[in-house]
């Protein structure tokens, strides 16, 4: 296993240096250091995938032939690591990180043609809807059902937890098209104009105050069965390939180290350098992420190599979002009194906050450095949830690594 950069490599991480110099505007900086939730805002994400757009750049994992970049995995990480040093928003991840590559794997030439070009300038902006009310983790007991009749799929259910569901156009669903003695028979994966009569959208406002979840709920809603993609029933299929991309498809050491450092320099500006017990907290978070990156390196060497990441995709999801939590909640200690305020019109927030007025004056109290320690400590307590919670992911790990 090599995982040293060639000159090629470096040459290469010279180029997005200098794209990252010449595109991210002061006003994209800003708003991606004053991130508070993984999510940058709507505008702002949409910003900056017209930039890479324009570069050829939207979509990273994705074959040339399809309008990606082709790039293996050592380019991905090298592009990761750069974005997240230079402190850039991300990208939205469920059109082009997840729906873009199932369609790819799994969709029929039509979809992809109509779809993929789509996904990549912008004009269709994706949810996904998985969750329902008692089926999370315990994804196969989903009830949302489709109809046939005709060419069409008549869907009437309730998802929730769906992010970017007030903006998004287009929603990838997992629906039941037959009842099955095994549930993850019967499934369909199902691709719905967000537009369609009958699809309605309420906000689900988070700890944080920010409103980027959403509950959906689709009554008599009319789907051509032409968005069907895969065969009709076994959507579980499709699904099961998506998650490989939802769970394991990001690097987190890179954006984990650029937080430790801008913690290290809160705890130097507050005076806790001489604080003992805290600063051996920081250095333990600092060795856990540089083992999550050693992890994360022998994968992209078996990836690039050809070889499937396996259970390491559970790995690096429960690892990374818990080191993130961890880094929360030394930020916040970091913080002190400052951490207290809330106050969202001084930072980023992923979302409007409807239950917030701003101040006439616009004062904002404390240091910048302080503003979104907060706000991030509570977006960040859904990581551990999100795509499969980390039990969930202990279970994958348990019966694929140790065979229970």
């Amino acid at each position: 296993m090599d995982l040293n950069w060639s000159s090629e490599d470096r040459a290469f991480q010279d180029e997005v240096r200098a794209f990252l110099d010449d595109q991210l505007t002061p006003e994209l900086r800003r708003r991606g250091k004053l991130m508070t939730s993984v999510y940058a805002d709507h505008e702002t994400g949409m910003e900056w995938q017209r930039r890479l757009h324009a570069k050829g750049w939207a979509a990273v994992g994705w074959p040339k032939e399809f309008g990606g970049t082709g790039w293996g995995v050592v380019k991905r990480y090298i592009f990761a690591r750069e974005m997240s040093k230079a402190g850039a928003p991300p990208v939205s991840p469920m059109g082009i990180g997840m729906c873009g590559p199932v369609l790819i794997g799994h969709g029929t030439k039509a979809q992809q043609d109509f779809y993929l070009p789509r996904m990549l300038s912008g004009e269709h902006f994706w949810c996904q809807g998985y969750s329902e009310p008692g089926s999370g983790s315990d994804l196969a007991s989903l009830q949302m059902s489709a109809v046939e009749d005709g060419d069409d799929f008549v869907c009437n259910g309730h998802k929730l937890w769906t992010t970017h569901a007030a903006h998004a156009n287009w929603i990838f669903c997992l629906v039941r098209t037959a009842r099955e003695a095994i549930p993850q028979k019967g499934i369909t994966f199902l691709l719905i104009d967000m537009t369609t009569p009958g699809v309605e959208v309420k906000p689900i406002i988070s700890l944080s105050g920010e409103h980027i979840q959403n509950d959906i709920f689709f009554t008599d809603v009319r789907v051509p069965k032409a968005n069907a993609v895969g065969r009709i029933g076994e959507g579980w299929t499709v699904a099961k390939y998506l998650m490989q991309f939802e769970r394991g498809g990001s690097a987190y050491a890179p954006g984990l180290s650029a937080r430790l450092e801008k913690i290290r320099a809160s705890a130097q500006a507050e005076g806790l350098t001489g604080d003992r017990g805290f600063m051996m907290r920081l250095a333990e978070a600092g060795v856990a992420i540089e083992a999550l990156e050693a992890i994360e390196l022998r994968a992209m060497s078996r990836l690039s190599n050809g070889e499937a990441p396996g259970a390491e995709s559970s790995l690096t999801k429960t690892v990374g979002t818990e080191l993130s939590q961890r880094l929360t909640e030394l930020a916040v200690e970091a913080a002190g009194a400052y951490a207290q305020p809330y106050q969202p019109h001084a930072t980023a927030p992923g979302g409007p906050t409807p239950h917030f007025t701003p101040p006439a004056d616009g004062f904002v109290a404390g240091p910048e450095r302080a503003w979104t320690v907060t706000a991030k400590y509570l977006n960040d307590r859904a990581g551990s949830i999100y795509a499969g919670t980390n039990e969930i992911q202990r279970n994958i790990m348990a019966k694929a690594v140790l065979g229970v």
